[in-house]
């Protein structure tokens, strides 16, 4: 498949700006999936999958954390992203991280891997359920398996009390829908694991709060990148006045408030493959 027809397909596009936006927003939640994927498991010497890899921050957060004397291979399917991910990772110096060209799909590979994480990627898929099992197949037994995914719940409600940021999180949720997005695959994966023959996973659900126009900026230039999907749903952005100065009028919006504003939920699920996994998942 082309990557234009991925374009087509993958909901925030592949945009230079909406690779910048995701590094901002990989910057800003660093801290969260590192906790994270401690807590999991993930840790020095580890051979690594990281599914979806993107512009590779996930990637190359993995990295640092199993060190030299351990590994990390990121499968992206978009060549662009690969491109990008491959001189980030050049840049920074770091010989333990590599990218392949694949989709989940198509993937397969031996048991050979002694984790597999992802963040922001299954609720992407047309089949979860399906895309874990053959992940899972390429975790050895004892393995750990550990994804980051989001919710829009807690997103939607704690945004109401302000018009203009309420406008703009209801867009972007009804968008992603639209499009075929899980918008609450971050629950979802509790029984996602358990359908793809995983244990039932140990989860957590962080949310960052803020009036830091940084984060405000990530609501703004988010419906930027999806305004081609909101066209086409036929949805209105009259409400949100001109776009040119919309993050402007939403900053003000939130520091006129004197409250703080949230940004999509994450939450993380983990478990550990169980003996005979891939006997299982075939």
């Amino acid at each position: 498949m082309k990557s234009e027809d991925h374009a087509a397909e993958y909901h925030l596009g592949y945009s230079d700006t909406e690779h910048e936006r995701l590094v901002r927003q990989a910057k800003r939640i660093a801290p969260v999936t590192e906790h994270f994927l401690r807590e999991a498991g993930i840790g020095q010497g580890m051979r690594v999958l990281d599914v979806g890899s993107g512009a590779g921050d996930v990637a190359m957060l993995v990295g640092r954390i199993v060190g030299p004397s351990g590994s990390v291979v990121g499968l992206e399917r978009e060549p662009r992203s690969i491109a990008r991910a491959r001189e980030r990772v050049a840049q920074a110096g770091m010989r333990n991280v590599e990218f392949v060209a694949g989709d989940i799909a198509g993937f397969a590979s031996e048991p050979t891997f002694d984790g597999a994480v992802g963040r922001y990627v299954l609720q992407f898929l047309p089949d979860s359920v399906k895309g874990l099992r053959t992940i899972a197949s390429a975790v050895k037994a004892g393995g750990i398996i550990a994804f980051q995914e989001g919710s829009f719940a807690p997103f939607v409600a704690l945004s109401a009390h302000l018009p203009l940021w309420s406008a703009c999180v209801n867009l972007l949720h009804t968008s992603a829908m639209h499009s075929g997005v899980n918008v609450e695959m971050g629950p979802g994966l509790h029984k996602a694991f358990q359908e793809a023959g995983l244990p039932a996973p140990k989860m957590r659900l962080v949310m960052e709060l803020s009036d830091e126009p940084e984060l405000t900026s990530l609501v703004s230039d988010a419906l930027s990148s999806v305004l081609p999907h909101i066209r086409k749903a036929g949805l209105s952005v009259e409400a949100l006045g001109d776009l040119a100065t919309l993050h402007d009028r939403l900053h003000d919006e939130v520091v006129r408030s004197n409250t703080v504003v949230p940004w999509i939920a994450l939450v993380g699920a983990w478990c550990r493959t169980p003996a005979g996994a891939k006997a299982a998942n075939g």
